[in-house]
């Protein structure tokens, strides 16, 4: 009986990775935006919303985790405007360093 107990539980949290994937690069960006290269930073989270958008398409709703929130045309739709806003306005801003 332990056995399918320890099955269901890496089940689950294998059901979490995308989004742990994902707030791991917000993590870095976070840590990036916090030693003053904001635009570093700002590329990061577009990047990281559109590493969420990817997955989200790709993988089912049961193992998109949290990164399922509406359905999937929708979130992937969000995720990708969200993405392409964010870094818009991390390649165009001018003042501060990219590198």
């Amino acid at each position: 009986m332990a056995v399918a107990g320890q099955r269901r539980d890496r089940g689950a949290l294998l059901h979490h990775l995308p989004f742990l994937l994902v707030m791991l690069v917000v993590a870095v960006a976070a840590l990036r935006i916090g030693q003053y290269h904001w635009r570093q930073g700002a590329v990061l989270i577009g990047g990281a919303l559109l590493l969420a958008g990817l997955l989200r398409a790709v993988l089912s709703d049961a193992k998109a985790g949290l990164l399922a929130i509406r359905g999937k045309p929708v979130d992937v739709l969000t995720y990708g405007a969200l993405s392409v806003l964010i870094l818009f306005i991390a390649f165009t801003i001018t003042g501060g360093p990219l590198s």
